[in-house]
């Protein structure tokens, strides 16, 4: 018997996100980023990752998925919107946001596969 509010489907799903992201941001590590915050939240969207890498800052969406291009067509128009909108919110909050380039990025998270990196995706 299900116990009363767990749904198992929901719990497997959250899992898979979390252990995608953590996969993404080793192979943003291992291509030089820094790592700065992990599921930035705020009122108006969430973005998955955000890294560095001198003076570029990408704001990545991470998507476990079994191909790139359904990784890809998985970030519509409102996720888009969704991951800029807390973009903005954390760069109105650095004090260097002036000299910083900035960058929408999708890192596609397959099973048995390297995670595919897509700069400027968006």
């Amino acid at each position: 018997m299900k116990p009363v509010g767990v749904d198992r489907n929901r719990i497997r799903a959250e899992r898979l996100g979390r252990w995608s992201e953590v996969r993404a941001a080793i192979a943003l590590l291992l291509k030089g980023y820094r790592i700065l915050a992990f599921r930035y939240r705020t009122r108006a969207g969430e973005v998955d990752i955000i890294a560095r890498r001198g003076d570029l800052v990408v704001f990545v969406e991470v998507k476990a998925r079994k191909t790139v291009s359904s990784g890809v067509d998985a970030v519509g128009w409102e996720a888009q919107r969704r991951i800029r909108n807390a973009s903005d919110h954390w760069i109105s909050r650095q004090p260097d946001a002036t000299k910083l380039s900035l960058r929408y990025d999708i890192v596609v998270v397959r099973p048995w596969h390297w995670p595919t990196h897509l700069p400027g995706a968006f």
